[in-house]
């Protein structure tokens, strides 16, 4: 078997249930960026530990499924499963309950924070901010391809709110925006 199949030296990518459509296409984008924001959570996974490690590896699963809901074919969207390969209420609240875990445990910021308190902070904050272009791409894939009932986008506002505060938890002390003036 081989890695390359060669259908693609067309432009064209292959959707789950079958049909085809250009690599640009809204879908591709959105579930191209969701690529890109499970291999930058995987840069934060390999530096962090512990419990936040396990967390990022259960998000980077989720977004297989919210991946698997953008290749679809729209108009065989009803073949796709909750929590399998479409995304589900569960999974949003599952994400809700989490940052309000966060938010109880360290507070929350009142103003805008510098990325970057450490390593595995700074790779959760690239990960959120990749997020953000997946919601942005997903929200263009939901209005062409007429995706009634997607939950998609917003599984994807509220992991990058998530993603936000697991920054700021892994972080401890913030670094406000607004410091004391250089001189």
């Amino acid at each position: 078997m081989r890695i390359y199949t060669r259908r693609g030296d067309d432009g064209t990518t292959g959707l789950f249930h079958g049909g085809r459509v250009a690599k640009d296409a809204a879908g591709p984008e959105a579930y191209g960026a969701v690529d890109e924001a499970v291999s930058a959570l995987g840069i934060a996974r390999a530096a962090a530990s512990g419990d936040v490690a396990t967390e990022i590896l259960a998000v980077q699963r989720q977004l297989f499924v919210v991946a698997a809901e953008l290749a679809t074919n729209p108009v065989k969207r009803d073949m796709l499963e909750n929590g399998v390969s479409r995304v589900s209420q569960s999974m949003i609240d599952g994400l809700e309950e989490r940052i309000d875990a966060l938010v109880a445990d360290g507070g929350m910021p009142t103003e805008f924070i510098v990325p970057g308190g450490n390593p595995v902070a700074a790779a959760v904050d690239v990960a959120r901010s990749v997020v953000r272009r997946s919601e942005r791409r997903a929200v263009t894939w939901e209005g062409e391809s007429g995706a009634a009932g997607s939950l998609v986008v917003p599984y994807l506002n509220r992991l990058a709110d998530y993603l936000y505060m697991l920054a700021r938890s892994v972080e401890g002390e913030w670094t406000p925006s607004r410091g004391a003036p250089d001189g």
